[in-house]
């Protein structure tokens, strides 16, 4: 069996004012082709496959387009709810849909969705776990010994496979290997999911006894601890912090004893780049114009007109800041070391990010009564 492992669509987003619907388009006519050209017998939707629990129009008709072009080629769908989605819009017709070999896993109800497909080996489980908390698990399995999210997901989860069982898991989680934070893109951040020094999220040995296990919820491609723990990655680039980033969809083989993954380059519609040079120098030399560009200029003495004369030349400048002589950009994102971060300090930072201003005695002190109300 062939599943092609894709995650994080966030169909609907914008980017710096620009909708980025058309690219998710392209790239989805790039996945409907692979599934064709691959002889791929299901697809796998780790999470957030829509960017917000309200998402616009086009951005379901683009799904509805999506499935559609699978249902009529055959090929399954095995899709979870992410933290960006609604899970009780993505369960609306999940009935109905699975007549079609398109299976939704929107609420989590006290256990994964148990999908079975076969292939010339034999059944294959598919587990279909959206996106939880712990709070969610503990409400649900009340009985459970819940501390923390790796418990959450070991509850969330149940009983590993027994031997000779061919499982495979598709979640929307925070997952470490070794205490490591997988590496992010740009577009979600790491840092909720950090605290007192240590990594809040599931181990990938929860894993253990699975053929293989479908991750998304991080934006950046990449294995945790084991090549058949992998996380698919967003297919475009969601934040500017990526400009030059190479996407990629996961191809697992199945065989009889395990999996195989391989990746597979997805070519966006448009590159993101990060130009930087004087104004003159890089309206002079414009390459592929229709790209998404990042201008960083390095004249001594910004000009009132800089936006308007880059977009004559690149019509999809998203974003215009200044380094003179060369420096660098006060805009340019610069790598934290968190792990190191007490949790008064990450939660300021993360305050600050999302308010704009540092937080007031008051409200850290709220914080340290809320936190110790919460044990943590």
């Amino acid at each position: 069996m062939k599943l092609l492992h894709l995650a994080d669509l966030h169909l609907g987003r914008r980017l710096a004012g620009f909708d980025l619907l058309e690219d998710q388009r392209h790239i989805l006519e790039q996945a409907v082709d692979l599934c064709a050209a691959r002889g791929v017998d299901a697809v796998v939707l780790a999470g957030d496959i829509y960017d917000t629990a309200l998402p616009p129009a086009g951005a379901v008709t683009l799904l509805d387009w999506f499935l559609t072009e699978l249902s009529r080629r055959g090929v399954a769908v095995l899709a979870v709810a992410g933290n960006h989605d609604s899970a009780e819009r993505l369960d609306y017709a999940a009935g109905l849909l699975q007549e079609q070999r398109v299976f939704l896993a929107g609420q989590f109800t006290g256990a994964p969705r148990r999908v079975t497909l076969e292939d010339g080996y034999g059944p294959v489980e598919f587990d279909l776990l959206p996106f939880v908390r712990p709070a969610a698990v503990r409400h649900v399995l009340p009985d459970a010994k819940i501390t923390d999210e790796d418990t959450a997901l070991a509850a969330a989860l149940g009983p590993a496979p027994r031997p000779g069982v061919r499982r495979v898991v598709v979640a929307h989680q925070m997952v470490v290997a070794g205490g490591v934070l997988p590496g992010c893109a740009g577009s979600e951040s790491c840092a909720a999911d950090v605290n007192v020094g240590t990594v809040q999220g599931a181990d990938a040995a929860r894993f253990d006894g699975c053929c293989y296990a479908a991750l998304g919820h991080i934006h950046r491609p990449q294995r945790v601890g084991r090549d058949t723990v992998r996380y698919a990655g967003s297919p475009l680039c969601y934040s500017l912090d990526e400009c030059g980033a190479e996407k990629s969809a996961v191809l697992v083989h199945l065989s009889a004893c395990g999996a195989e993954p391989e990746l597979v380059p997805l070519h966006p519609r448009r590159a993101m780049r990060h130009l930087t040079g004087p104004l003159s120098e890089l309206v002079a030399a414009a390459e592929h114009p229709d790209d998404y560009i990042w201008a960083t200029l390095t004249d001594p003495v910004p000009r009132p007109d800089a936006m308007a004369a880059l977009r004559a030349v690149y019509p999809n400048t998203m974003k215009l800041n200044y380094a003179p002589g060369g420096a660098a950009a006060p805009d340019a994102p610069q790598p934290v070391n968190l792990r190191g971060m007490s949790f008064e300090e990450l939660f300021g930072r993360f305050f600050e990010k999302m308010q704009g201003r540092p937080m007031t005695e008051a409200e850290a002190a709220a914080l340290a009564a809320l936190r110790e109300e919460a044990e943590l």
